[in-house]
């Protein structure tokens, strides 16, 4: 597909990437996914080809490209499978925290071995008992000496067993009002002391991305881990949702398009009463919605990755896409079922995997409900 924001550069990487992903991600993943864990040698082997926080700055080992090249790498990686967000996560998510909130000190510190695989990251908001209530989270950090000592839980944590950086929201004054001021962030790394791994948590789907809980008791950081200034941590995050939930909506529209095109080339090759069953006219009218859909909405997450990448406030956009792309992905997934039939349940036809991991996207980053509160509130509502 020609996205209006690509050059011939882009091409020539996406080409690059997918003749990695077919020698280092295809002929693996299904025992990734049986494995439930995609190993750190992928990691460091996507970092020696450049795929790793590309549009960073050269000096911290990145090639200072525009984000059309993260695109390029969210692509290409959910078409392998969806099991691979992790990637994105800290290329596009955790690592850009860094780079706008970090000290020049934390950058050379933290970003070279991230642009290597040495060092994966992970971002630590959700708890057990709080969502998407970022202002009421319960992990502490009270500063005593030259050390911030945190206590708490975080859950769902993407890349949670993996990380060796994790970006911790957390209370360092619990008696400020409104609460919202009080959240700061803390980037905690893995042999800090009091930092330690939950359960790997057995998802529904995206079996080979791992997903932990985390806890922190008397965990011992040092005060120049604080990721930018104290009390504003969630206006950062409040900041970077908005490239969160774009890379959802990426997603989400990819794999709607694979959905759709393996659909196409099974209804084909399907028979059914002597003849193809896409000849029948359910089939062709089914067909027809769901490529309608998939066209518009690449039409609008184009024109919205360009506004994004001209710096442009696309808070409202963003949400639209994030809730409308997901849910048009999680239909299409259950339609492209039904039209596989009985094939379409077993585990040997990658659209049950699909069927799998589609559900999830209109939950995190934010549920597909707050995408619509605030829609409604940038509306004047």
């Amino acid at each position: 597909m020609n996205h209006p924001y690509l050059q011939e550069e882009h091409d020539i990487f996406r080409k690059s990437l997918r003749k990695f992903l077919e020698k280092e991600a295809y002929p693996y993943y299904e025992k990734w996914e049986k494995d439930r864990m995609i190993p750190r040698s992928f990691w460091t082997k996507m970092g020696e080809q450049g795929f790793l926080c590309p549009d960073i700055d050269e000096k911290y080992g990145g090639s200072e490209v525009d984000w059309g090249f993260a695109v390029v790498i969210n692509e290409e990686l959910e078409r392998v499978g969806s099991g691979l967000i992790g990637v994105g996560l800290h290329n596009d998510i955790v690592v850009p925290y860094i780079t706008a909130f970090g000290t020049e000190e934390q950058k050379s510190r933290w970003l070279p071995s991230c642009t290597t695989g040495k060092t994966i990251t992970a971002i630590a908001m959700t708890e057990p008992g709080t969502g998407s209530d970022l202002a009421n989270i319960k992990t502490t950090a009270k500063l005593e000496g030259d050390y911030y000592i945190v206590n708490g839980e975080k859950t769902f944590i993407t890349n949670g067993i993996h990380a060796d950086l994790v970006i911790v929201a957390c209370k360092t004054d619990t008696n400020i009002r409104p609460k919202h001021k009080g959240v700061s962030l803390l980037v905690i790394e893995r042999d800090h002391p009091g930092f330690s791994r939950g359960r790997k948590l057995d998802k529904v789907g995206l079996h080979c991305q791992d997903t932990a809980e985390l806890i922190f008791e008397d965990c011992k950081v040092p005060k120049e881990n604080l990721l930018g200034d104290e009390g504003k941590g969630f206006l950062y995050m409040m900041d970077k949702l908005q490239q969160e939930r774009l890379v959802v909506a990426i997603a989400a529209q990819v794999a709607s398009e694979e959905m759709l095109g393996m659909t196409i080339e099974y209804v084909r090759s399907r028979e059914a009463f002597g003849r193809s069953i896409s000849q029948f006219q359910n089939t062709q009218f089914k067909i027809a919605e769901m490529a309608t859909e998939v066209e518009m909405g690449r039409a609008f997450l184009d024109q919205l990755i360009a506004e994004h990448m001209d710096d442009k406030n696309v808070v409202t956009k963003v949400s639209m896409a994030k809730w409308k792309l997901t849910e048009t992905a999680r239909s299409i997934a259950t339609q492209c079922m039904q039209l596989h039939g009985g094939y379409g349940y077993m585990e040997e036809y990658k659209i049950a995997r699909r069927y799998r991991d589609i559900p999830v996207a209109s939950i995190y980053a934010g549920t597909n409900e707050i995408m619509k509160t605030i829609i409604a509130k940038k509306l004047g509502l």
